[in-house]
């Protein structure tokens, strides 16, 4: 990342390092706003990504990064020969235990519920897995540990009963929120990620002329760094194509 940032700064890119509040798309230029600064553009592209749903718990905010993760494909190799917490019940929580039990020790999926919403072929996979076992009916509510994951709490939602289970890794498979409610009313949205609407040989545009998406703001299908970096360039040619063929 910090090489990118390099290059741009090779060809005169001004950074702005604030959050954006609010923008308007119904004219032109187009505007965004960080803080009370309003800038304007001929195009933009919308690169806010998504945020993965946490359970909102003290100890799970002062452990992320600790052994709180919410992404298997990214840290799991951290956890090589370990025991792992998963905490979810759709594919995506399959998905990560399945890639978890190829590298911990042992992987326990806690969900809240006594069936899977996954799909069948998925809940077969993990089912037949040795070294995943499940919990049902429970929750996680603390994360032990001090300065790094040592254990999580559980409660059985049937027997209000809580218990201690040793590990050294908790992840969290609950689902995304896409970085969005600024564009509310803006741009097309779609359960919260943005729409694209590809015309004229451009794959990123969205329902506003001018403005492009990359990135896990609209993809929330498969949310990995180098898929989202295509994206990103894919949404860079647009935007170029789109000034060059609009005579802006």
């Amino acid at each position: 990342m910090e090489l990118w940032r390099k290059q741009t700064e090779r060809f005169k890119a001004d950074f702005v390092d604030d959050n954006v509040s609010k923008v308007d798309f119904k004219q032109r230029p187009l505007r965004v706003w960080t803080s009370d600064v309003a800038h304007e553009g001929r195009t933009v592209i919308v690169a806010t990504g998504a945020n993965a749903k946490y359970l909102g718990l003290p100890s799970e905010e002062r452990l992320k990064g600790r052994g709180v993760s919410a992404c298997a494909v990214c840290d799991g190799m951290f956890f090589k020969n370990l025991e792992v917490v998963v905490v979810g019940g759709g594919d995506t929580a399959m998905e990560e235990s399945l890639y978890l039990s190829k590298l911990t020790k042992t992987v326990t999926v806690v969900h809240r519920r006594n069936a899977f919403r996954a799909s069948k072929i998925m809940q077969d996979r993990l089912f037949k897995t040795p070294n995943i076992k499940v919990m049902w009916d429970s929750e996680v509510v603390d994360v032990l540990g001090e300065s790094k994951v040592e254990g999580v709490r559980i409660k059985n939602r049937k027997t209000g009963t809580t218990s201690d289970l040793k590990a050294q890794g908790l992840f969290l498979a609950i689902g995304h929120e896409p970085a969005t409610d600024f564009l509310r009313g803006q741009v097309r949205l779609d359960r919260g990620y943005v729409v694209l609407v590809p015309h004229d040989g451009l794959a990123t545009a969205t329902s506003v002329d001018g403005v492009f998406a990359a990135g896990d703001v609209h993809d929330f299908r498969y949310r990995q760094a180098v898929t989202a970096a295509g994206f990103g360039t894919m949404a860079a040619l647009d935007a170029e194509r789109w000034l060059q063929k609009s005579g802006q």
